[in-house]
Protein backbone atom coordinates (compact mmCIF):
# COMPACT_ATOMS: atom_id res chain seq x y z
CA UNK A 1 0.00 0.00 0.00
CA UNK A 2 1.23 3.36 -1.07
CA UNK A 3 -0.18 6.75 -0.04
CA UNK A 4 -0.83 9.78 -1.79
CA UNK A 5 2.92 10.97 -1.32
CA UNK A 6 4.56 7.73 -2.29
CA UNK A 7 4.99 7.01 1.06
CA UNK A 8 4.56 2.85 2.07
CA UNK A 9 2.25 2.25 4.78
CA UNK A 10 2.97 -1.67 4.35
CA UNK A 11 0.26 -4.51 4.12
CA UNK A 12 -3.31 -4.11 5.10
CA UNK A 13 -6.58 -5.73 3.90
CA UNK A 14 -8.78 -4.16 1.18
CA UNK A 15 -11.39 -3.20 3.52
CA UNK A 16 -9.41 -1.03 5.88
CA UNK A 17 -7.72 0.33 2.59
CA UNK A 18 -10.55 1.14 0.44
CA UNK A 19 -11.59 2.97 4.38
CA UNK A 20 -8.45 5.05 4.48
CA UNK A 21 -9.04 6.25 0.86
CA UNK A 22 -12.07 7.53 1.42
CA UNK A 23 -11.31 9.46 4.86
CA UNK A 24 -8.92 11.18 2.39
CA UNK A 25 -11.39 11.39 -0.52
CA UNK A 26 -9.28 9.63 -2.61
CA UNK A 27 -9.89 6.32 -4.67
CA UNK A 28 -7.92 3.08 -4.37
CA UNK A 29 -6.25 2.11 -7.50
CA UNK A 30 -4.36 -1.10 -7.99
CA UNK A 31 -1.29 -0.42 -9.82
CA UNK A 32 0.72 -3.71 -9.66
CA UNK A 33 -1.89 -6.75 -9.98
CA UNK A 34 0.70 -9.01 -10.71
CA UNK A 35 2.83 -8.49 -7.36
CA UNK A 36 2.59 -10.86 -4.96
CA UNK A 37 0.49 -9.57 -2.80
CA UNK A 38 -1.04 -6.95 -5.22
CA UNK A 39 0.30 -3.14 -4.80
CA UNK A 40 -2.52 -0.44 -4.89
CA UNK A 41 -1.88 3.35 -4.21
CA UNK A 42 -4.06 6.10 -2.51
CA UNK A 43 -4.44 8.73 -5.86
CA UNK A 44 -7.27 10.98 -7.24
CA UNK A 45 -7.92 8.69 -10.42
CA UNK A 46 -9.21 11.37 -12.15
CA UNK A 47 -6.17 14.02 -12.20
CA UNK A 48 -3.99 10.91 -13.00
CA UNK A 49 -6.13 10.45 -15.77
CA UNK A 50 -5.85 13.79 -16.79
CA UNK A 51 -1.56 14.31 -16.65
CA UNK A 52 -1.53 11.02 -18.55
CA UNK A 53 -3.51 12.33 -21.21
CA UNK A 54 -1.77 15.45 -21.41
CA UNK A 55 1.70 13.57 -21.52
CA UNK A 56 0.56 12.00 -24.01
CA UNK A 57 -0.68 15.23 -25.66
CA UNK A 58 2.66 16.61 -25.42
CA UNK A 59 4.38 13.37 -27.04
CA UNK A 60 2.60 13.55 -29.87
CA UNK A 61 3.11 17.53 -30.43
CA UNK A 62 6.79 16.13 -30.43
CA UNK A 63 6.39 13.73 -33.00
CA UNK A 64 6.93 14.79 -37.30
CA UNK A 65 4.64 13.62 -39.37
CA UNK A 66 6.60 12.36 -42.37
CA UNK A 67 4.18 13.24 -45.50
CA UNK A 68 5.26 11.88 -48.54
CA UNK A 69 4.77 13.99 -52.11
CA UNK A 70 5.06 12.54 -55.59
CA UNK A 71 6.12 14.47 -58.41
CA UNK A 72 5.64 12.89 -62.05
CA UNK A 73 7.37 13.47 -65.12
CA UNK A 74 7.96 11.70 -68.98
CA UNK A 75 11.52 10.83 -70.32
CA UNK A 76 11.13 13.70 -72.88
CA UNK A 77 10.21 16.09 -70.44
CA UNK A 78 10.34 20.15 -71.58
CA UNK A 79 13.36 22.35 -69.84
CA UNK A 80 10.54 24.29 -68.42
CA UNK A 81 8.16 21.93 -67.82
CA UNK A 82 11.59 20.44 -66.03
CA UNK A 83 12.23 23.80 -64.27
CA UNK A 84 8.80 24.22 -62.92
CA UNK A 85 8.43 20.53 -61.64
CA UNK A 86 12.26 20.95 -59.68
CA UNK A 87 10.74 24.08 -58.32
CA UNK A 88 7.64 22.26 -56.61
CA UNK A 89 10.10 19.74 -55.62
CA UNK A 90 12.39 22.12 -53.88
CA UNK A 91 9.07 23.95 -52.21
CA UNK A 92 8.06 20.49 -51.17
CA UNK A 93 11.28 19.63 -49.78
CA UNK A 94 11.67 23.06 -47.91
CA UNK A 95 8.35 22.16 -46.08
CA UNK A 96 10.09 18.89 -44.95
CA UNK A 97 8.24 16.67 -46.70
CA UNK A 98 9.64 13.60 -48.48
CA UNK A 99 8.87 13.45 -52.06
CA UNK A 100 8.92 10.70 -54.75
CA UNK A 101 9.96 11.26 -58.34
CA UNK A 102 8.37 8.95 -60.78
CA UNK A 103 9.04 8.63 -64.56
CA UNK A 104 6.35 7.32 -66.68
CA UNK A 105 6.73 5.34 -69.65
CA UNK A 106 4.35 5.26 -72.74
CA UNK A 107 4.57 2.79 -75.77
CA UNK A 108 8.34 2.62 -76.94
CA UNK A 109 9.73 4.59 -74.38
CA UNK A 110 10.22 1.89 -71.92
CA UNK A 111 12.82 0.47 -74.30
CA UNK A 112 15.02 3.14 -73.24
CA UNK A 113 15.09 3.66 -69.26
CA UNK A 114 18.25 5.27 -69.36
CA UNK A 115 16.57 8.25 -70.60
CA UNK A 116 14.54 8.29 -67.29
CA UNK A 117 17.18 7.40 -65.21
CA UNK A 118 19.49 9.74 -66.71
CA UNK A 119 16.50 12.55 -65.94
CA UNK A 120 16.59 10.94 -62.09
CA UNK A 121 20.17 11.20 -61.78
CA UNK A 122 20.04 15.37 -62.90
CA UNK A 123 17.50 16.10 -60.46
CA UNK A 124 19.43 14.36 -57.65
CA UNK A 125 22.45 16.06 -58.64
CA UNK A 126 21.00 19.58 -58.95
CA UNK A 127 19.00 19.03 -55.69
CA UNK A 128 22.02 17.72 -53.92
CA UNK A 129 22.48 20.99 -51.47
CA UNK A 130 19.28 20.55 -50.38
CA UNK A 131 18.04 16.50 -50.44
CA UNK A 132 19.75 13.17 -50.12
CA UNK A 133 18.33 10.01 -52.25
CA UNK A 134 16.47 7.72 -49.87
CA UNK A 135 15.64 5.08 -52.67
CA UNK A 136 17.83 5.18 -55.48
CA UNK A 137 16.01 4.96 -58.98
CA UNK A 138 14.48 1.79 -59.61
CA UNK A 139 11.97 0.64 -62.82
CA UNK A 140 8.81 -0.85 -61.64
CA UNK A 141 7.04 -1.89 -64.61
CA UNK A 142 6.10 1.20 -66.83
CA UNK A 143 7.49 3.75 -63.65
CA UNK A 144 10.80 4.33 -62.88
CA UNK A 145 10.63 6.36 -59.42
CA UNK A 146 13.29 7.35 -56.97
CA UNK A 147 12.57 9.09 -53.30
CA UNK A 148 14.27 12.18 -52.11
CA UNK A 149 14.27 13.53 -48.43
CA UNK A 150 15.49 16.50 -47.23
CA UNK A 151 18.13 17.55 -45.61
CA UNK A 152 17.61 19.03 -42.07
CA UNK A 153 19.37 22.79 -43.15
CA UNK A 154 16.99 22.50 -46.10
CA UNK A 155 13.71 22.66 -43.64
CA UNK A 156 15.19 24.96 -41.25
CA UNK A 157 15.60 27.51 -43.99
CA UNK A 158 11.45 28.46 -44.92
CA UNK A 159 11.45 28.28 -48.98
CA UNK A 160 11.56 32.14 -50.17
CA UNK A 161 7.88 33.30 -50.86
CA UNK A 162 7.80 35.48 -53.68
CA UNK A 163 6.45 38.93 -52.81
CA UNK A 164 3.30 40.03 -54.11
CA UNK A 165 3.22 44.08 -55.51
CA UNK A 166 0.41 45.31 -53.41
CA UNK A 167 -2.19 47.53 -55.12
CA UNK A 168 -1.94 51.66 -54.17
CA UNK A 169 -4.95 52.47 -52.07
CA UNK A 170 -7.15 54.69 -53.87
CA UNK A 171 -6.95 58.41 -53.00
CA UNK A 172 -9.75 59.19 -50.96
CA UNK A 173 -13.04 60.67 -52.62
CA UNK A 174 -13.26 64.22 -52.48
CA UNK A 175 -16.76 65.70 -52.55
CA UNK A 176 -18.87 64.38 -54.95
CA UNK A 177 -20.23 66.06 -58.14
CA UNK A 178 -24.12 66.67 -58.50
CA UNK A 179 -25.32 63.95 -60.68
CA UNK A 180 -27.47 64.50 -63.47
CA UNK A 181 -31.10 63.70 -62.49
CA UNK A 182 -32.27 60.27 -63.85
CA UNK A 183 -34.34 60.40 -67.40
CA UNK A 184 -37.98 58.82 -67.05
CA UNK A 185 -38.06 55.62 -68.91
CA UNK A 186 -40.67 55.68 -71.85
CA UNK A 187 -42.71 52.19 -72.63
CA UNK A 188 -43.91 51.57 -75.46
CA UNK A 189 -46.39 48.99 -76.53
CA UNK A 190 -43.78 46.87 -78.23
CA UNK A 191 -41.81 46.26 -75.72
CA UNK A 192 -45.12 45.44 -73.03
CA UNK A 193 -46.58 48.30 -71.47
Amino acid sequence: MVDPNGNQIGIMDTESALRLARDQDLDLVEVAPQADPPVCRIMDYGKYKYEQAVKQRESRRKQSQVVVKEMKMRPKIDQHDYETKKGHIVRFLHQGAKVKVTIMFRGRETMHPENGRRLLDRLAEELGDIARVDTPPKLDGRNMTMVLSPLKEAVTQRSPQPSRPRRARAAPAEEPKEQPKPRPIKITRAEGG
